[in-house]
C-alpha cells in the first residue's frame, strides 16, 4: 500500500521484496515460521490477543536462548553467535 511505502521512507527504512519465483529468499524465516507454528500453535488456541503476544515473547526468547539446534552444532542460536564473535 502507498501509505505504508511513504511511511518507511520518512522513517529511513528500505522495504525489500523477494524476487518472483525465488523462495531461497526467505528460506531463513520460512524455517522459523514452520518450527513456529509446529512448537507453538499446533492444537494451542489462545483466548486473547494479550495471550498469543505473550507466547509469541516468550517463544522468541527461549528459540534464541534455550533451543538447540544441530545445524548449530548443538547449540542455540545465542550461544552459536557469542561462541562464532569469540573465535
Amino acid at each position: 500500500h502507498v501509505s505504508w511505502r511513504v511511511l518507511l521512507e520518512g522513517a529511513g527504512a528500505v522495504q525489500s521484496m523477494s524476487l518472483k519465483g525465488n523462495c531461497y529468499d526467505n528460506a531463513v524465516m520460512e524455517n522459523f515460521f514452520g518450527h513456529l507454528k509446529e512448537e507453538l500453535f499446533h492444537h494451542v488456541r489462545f483466548l486473547s490477543t494479550d495471550a498469543l503476544a505473550a507466547a509469541l515473547h516468550e517463544y522468541i526468547r527461549w528459540y534464541n536462548t534455550e533451543r538447540i539446534s544441530t545445524k548449530l552444532k548443538g547449540l542455540s542460536p545465542v550461544q552459536y553467535r557469542a561462541q562464532a564473535l569469540a573465535a
